[in-house]
């Protein structure tokens, strides 16, 4: 049995998204020019933060012991904000199966 610690920050990552706006085949330019002048989404997101590198950020908002969520992956070049909600430590425990002789 093998006992391992694994440390996740729960954090708050505040970012703009990205976004695509019309219809499929013509849109009216008017509204098309109208609509390119207003700001991109402010998304909040809040998970475990199992990966952060210089490229992007990886939340999980459920973990266990072999299972989890889906992963959001968040490019670190939309985000604004990152808070730290909570540090925690999540205990996994691995049992192994002894081979019959």
């Amino acid at each position: 049995m093998v006992n391992k610690n694994v440390n996740y920050e729960i954090v708050e990552v505040k970012w703009k998204d990205a976004e695509e706006h019309g219809e499929i085949g013509w849109n009216t330019l008017k509204d098309q020019l109208k609509y390119a002048k207003k700001p991109c989404p402010l998304m909040r997101s809040v998970g475990y933060c199992v990966h952060r590198n210089e490229d992007h950020i990886s939340l999980l908002s459920s973990i266990g012991e072999k299972e989890s969520s889906s992963i959001e992956k968040i490019p670190i070049a939309f985000v604004i904000e990152i808070t730290v909600l909570k540090k925690t430590t999540t205990t996994t425990t691995t049992t192994t199966k002894k081979k019959k002789k």
